[in-house]
């Protein structure tokens, strides 16, 4: 394929249909696709019956294909997406501009989520579930083993709601919006309700306490949990992320590239880290000491859970917010205590710092929550951001999460085998 830079000292020459193709590096049927959805404009030669394209216009488009398939060059071997959601820097990161860490301690989770779909913000806004939808959520749900973890009920959830919304293969902005303010409900609305007498009104946070935990909310345990949801909200390209940007790349509905998300959060590096952190802090408490359970775990080849992120030299700012709010909460000091165990005791051997993940396991651990209750709160958090990335997936081309393969098999021709 030609360099597009070799193009620039030709700007003022028209190029063939064959020559924008061989500059694009794609076939000349492709070139008029371009043509029929508004990214070239072409003219007609006079007299003749092929189309002519100007230059800076071919090269401008090359330069933003190489961008989207081979990454930025700034950050070797990595794919690249234009995104204007979130940006992560110099241990710190913002939600379409404006610090997340400061949105999420002013605003509830419904509030930081409608700030991410759209760019406005919405004061006290709720979201609110249809009961058909509910209904069909919870009949699904109820069917399954009850070794079932939370994160295959939301899964099953979301399947089970899909085939109860007719307008699922709407993919019009409006109606997918409509499709995550009731969506988010219902999943948590799907989960069985741990404490007794648990009733579906108020915001988000309170809603989803009765599926986590069987203790009474106090107001400083609910506004934890409200910032955790609005802090997890989002966190760039992660795993889970980009498996519903290709789902939305190829023009599945919103319920699917959710499904997708799901499907990769339960990693034990993703969405299962906070699990691990919440046994670990369990076992420090029961021990009264982190030294020999960090001995155990090392001894094991496994990662301390809780500690370090690749994207943060310093302290998760996530965890940061975390932890102070915890401080506020009468039954999480044992716990805190714990996690600063943790990390001193770490940090004589090596540099890491705590991530969102031992916050959470703070939280799950002195909230009397299940292991799993960190990956349900990442899970319900997360859809939100799930929605935005598919958004503004729907916005690009079709299909353009197809990376090529690097095939480094046998080379043909082979005999047949047997």
């Amino acid at each position: 394929m030609r360099d597009p830079e070799s193009s620039l000292s030709h700007a003022e020459r028209r190029l063939t249909t064959r020559e924008a193709a061989e500059l694009l590096g794609v076939k000349p049927e492709t070139v008029y696709a371009y043509v029929s959805r508004g990214q070239l404009s072409s003219h007609r030669v006079p007299g003749g019956r092929g189309s002519t394209f100007d230059t800076t216009e071919v090269t401008a488009l090359a330069r933003r294909n190489r961008r989207e398939s081979a990454g930025d060059p700034g950050v070797a071997g990595e794919l690249s997406v234009r995104t204007r959601i979130t940006l992560i820097e110099a241990d710190r990161y913002w939600f379409r501009g404006v610090d997340a860490a400061e949105l999420a301690l002013r605003h509830s989770y419904e509030e930081v989520a409608e700030w991410l779909w759209t760019g406005r913000m919405t004061p006290d806004v709720r979201f609110e579930a249809p009961a058909a939808s509910v209904a069909a959520a919870r009949r699904a749900v109820d069917v399954l083993p009850e070794h079932a973890i939370p994160v295959d009920r939301l899964r099953v959830a979301a399947i089970a709601a899909a085939a109860a919304d007719p307008l699922r293969f709407d993919l019009a902005e409006k109606t997918v919006l409509g499709t995550a303010r009731t969506l988010i409900p219902t999943l948590v609305a799907a989960l069985p309700a741990v404490r007794r007498g648990h009733r579906d009104s108020g915001p988000l946070a309170r809603r989803l306490w009765g599926r986590l935990s069987g203790r009474e909310a106090d107001e400083a345990s609910l506004r934890v949990l409200d910032t955790a949801l609005a802090l997890l909200v989002d966190h760039d390209l992660a795993a889970s992320t980009l498996a519903v940007r290709v789902a939305a790349s190829a023009r599945a509905h919103a319920y699917a590239a959710v499904s997708a998300g799901l499907g990769v959060l339960e990693g034990p590096l993703h969405g299962a880290a906070g699990g691990l952190a919440h046994r670990m802090l369990l076992d420090v408490l029961d021990r009264g000491d982190a030294a020999p359970v960090i001995t155990e775990e090392l001894r094991a080849g496994r990662r301390i859970p809780g500690l370090g992120h690749r994207l943060y030299t310093g302290e998760d700012p996530r965890a940061r917010v975390l932890f102070s709010l915890l401080e506020e909460v009468p039954n999480a000091a044992p716990a805190l205590a714990a996690a600063r165990d943790v990390v001193a005791t770490t940090a004589r051997h090596a540099p890491l710092h705590a991530n969102v993940d031992l916050a959470l396991a703070v939280f799950t651990a002195s909230s009397g929550m299940a292991a799993t209750a960190g990956e349900t709160i990442f899970a319900v958090a997360r859809t939100a951001g799930w929605i935005a990335h598919a958004l503004e997936e729907y916005q690009e081309r079709p299909l353009r999460m197809r990376p090529s393969g690097h095939y480094v098999g046998p080379r043909p021709p082979r005999p047949l085998p047997g």
